[in-house]
């Protein structure tokens, strides 16, 4: 198994998709790689494109807020996408990008060994829990998989859209943290 400066290494130098040809960075994950949390979105925006990193636009402020305020620590989590760069316009990645881009995500999660994964929006769902599963039917409920305690629920940029799933999103950021508090053991 690839220690971490390796697979960063590799995923930098990675020529498996399009997206290659048109990526500022690769953007690889924040956080702390030892979290009880991973959160997984998308892809980069251009933001995420421009310095590199996970979700430091307005979705990614937003969901800072959002951790803030139910005060999970730095060392709680760890943010990632199921793509490492750009799709063009901020569209959706297509199969072949998704499936390219996966067997890096998997070696993180071997790495990390997170305990609770946040699937945010329709594409972690779509490549985490099921090719068919459809997030305003499953957001909020905890499915068990592998060892993993998986909580689906939007992504942040779409509450930038609608802002009556605010309070949705909040629900399901509740339930991470008290999963958290029973799995580690601590207090709230």
């Amino acid at each position: 198994m690839l220690g971490w400066d390796e697979l960063e290494r590799k995923c930098r130098e990675c020529m498996r998709c399009g997206l290659a040809k048109t990526r500022k960075n690769v953007v690889i994950g924040r956080g702390s790689k030892t979290a009880p949390v991973m959160l997984i979105g998308e892809g980069p925006g251009e933001q995420e494109d421009i310095q590199g990193k996970p979700f430091v636009g307005a979705a990614g402020k937003l969901l800072d807020l959002l951790l803030s305020a139910l005060m999970f620590s730095d060392d709680d989590y760890y943010i990632c996408n199921i793509v490492k760069c750009r799709p063009p316009g901020n569209r959706v990645p297509a199969d072949d990008e998704a499936e390219s881009c996966l067997p890096w995500l998997r070696h993180q999660t071997l790495l990390i060994r997170p305990r609770i994964m946040v699937c945010m929006g329709s594409t972690a769902v779509k490549y985490i829990i099921d090719r068919t599963a459809r997030i305003t039917q499953i957001r909020g409920q905890w499915i068990e998989r592998k060892g993993f305690w998986i909580m689906p629920t939007f992504h942040p940029a779409a509450l930038l859209r609608d802002t009556s799933k605010k309070p949705l999103m909040f629900e399901d950021m509740k339930k991470v943290k008290l999963k958290l508090a029973e799995l580690t053991g601590a207090s709230q």
